[in-house]
């Protein structure tokens, strides 16, 4: 219910997400952070965030393939996580953060248990676009 997070304290984003693209197996997926310089911290759970952002990477990596190119960046109202694969159909945008939804192969738990630590830091995740047609998660920090 949009509680999954422990104690927050002021994180940097950057080197958050540059460890869970570490952990993750990325085979030849590329990642391009950018506009991180001057986003001031974020007060978070940094063990959760990082959480956040390998599902969103392993999600991506099995839906859209394993040379993906991803991109994460901020924007006016916080930060989004993109990348060039296949997409998400409008109709399905709001349901792949659904418990159990899955559009292929994936257990339908990681863009829910995504969408449960962003809700916990009292912010917002919605599915769209990306520049490139694949799918696009905008995480609006409320700002």
């Amino acid at each position: 219910e949009g509680r999954a997070v422990g104690e927050t304290e002021e994180v940097a984003l950057a080197p958050i997400v540059t460890e869970a693209w570490e952990s993750v197996e990325t085979y030849e997926a590329t990642l391009d952070i950018s506009g991180f310089e001057e986003f001031d911290p974020v007060m978070a759970d940094g063990s959760r965030l990082q959480e956040a952002f390998e599902n969103l990477f392993k999600n991506a990596i099995v839906h859209a393939g394993e040379d993906v190119s991803m991109q994460v960046g901020v924007d006016d109202d916080g930060f989004y996580v993109a990348d060039d694969g296949p997409g998400i159909p409008d109709d399905k945008r709001d349901v792949v953060f659904e418990y159990g939804h899955t559009g292929g192969d994936g257990t339908g738990l990681g863009l829910a248990i995504v969408r449960s630590i962003i809700e916990g830091h009292d912010w917002e995740i919605s599915a769209a676009e990306s520049k490139a047609g694949g799918a696009r998660f905008d995480i609006d920090l409320g700002r």
